[in-house]
């Protein structure tokens, strides 16, 4: 089902947590907001997890890292990017998983519209 934005977010499918760092209700509000778009590409999945990290030790400039899982099934989707700003870096993060879920669902349509023959031993019998 197409993610609307009319429609209400389902918050209990997100996990967004801050490591090193105080989210404030924009970021966690804009987060949320950006992340919901990824919901529109599966019904299957089951859980969205965000991390956002302050990086004080690389350089002279902070970096923020954001990582993103999707729990879905089969083997979960992972991601991870860094930048100087924390928005650029939950965008960044959300267009690479977002690639990601694209490039698997087009793999599965791909798998399901061409199948590989299957190679047997022996003879079949004639009908």
């Amino acid at each position: 089902m197409p993610h609307d934005k009319t429609a209400p977010i389902d918050e209990t499918k997100f996990i967004i947590r801050g490591i090193h760092l105080d989210l404030t209700e924009a970021l966690k509000k804009i987060t949320m907001e950006k992340a919901a778009r990824l919901l529109r590409h599966n019904d299957h999945i089951l859980r969205i997890r965000l991390d956002l990290e302050l990086d004080k030790t690389r350089g002279s400039k902070d970096q923020f890292i954001a990582k993103g899982r999707i729990e879905i099934s089969g083997p979960d989707l992972i991601a991870s990017v860094h930048s100087e700003d924390a928005y650029k870096s939950v965008d960044l993060l959300v267009d690479k998983l977002d690639a990601l879920l694209r490039e698997r669902h087009g793999r599965r349509k791909d798998h399901r519209n061409h199948p590989h023959a299957a190679e047997l031993d022996g003879q079949l019998p004639k009908v």
